[in-house]
């Protein structure tokens, strides 16, 4: 965890640290993805100094998980696949659609 989190953040990552583990993932894997998913909320809530648009606009991970809990996964979001795009640099990603 970065210095100066908040005990609720310190709390959230060793719960989704967890979690992680527990669903088979290797600590190192399980402790990135912690760190993201507590960077993305720190984001969204204003507690950090810089932030991507998709962190800020994005539905939350708790409101993800719980959707796809019960319809199965069906991989990322339209705009999550929109920024890799953008990131890529594809051309004609405005044309396209999740499919």
């Amino acid at each position: 965890m970065p210095r100066g989190s908040s005990p609720k953040r310190e709390r959230q990552y060793e719960h989704v640290k967890k979690s992680a583990e527990k669903r088979g993932e290797s600590e190192k894997r399980a402790a990135e993805i912690a760190a993201r998913t507590v960077d993305k909320e720190r984001a969204r809530h204003g507690e950090s100094r810089t932030s991507s648009r998709l962190s800020r606009e994005d539905m939350s991970s708790g409101e993800r998980g719980g959707r796809r809990s019960h319809s199965g996964a069906r991989g990322r979001t339209y705009d999550q696949l929109y920024e890799e795009a953008r990131r890529r640099n594809v051309e004609g990603r405005s044309q396209m659609n999740k499919e």
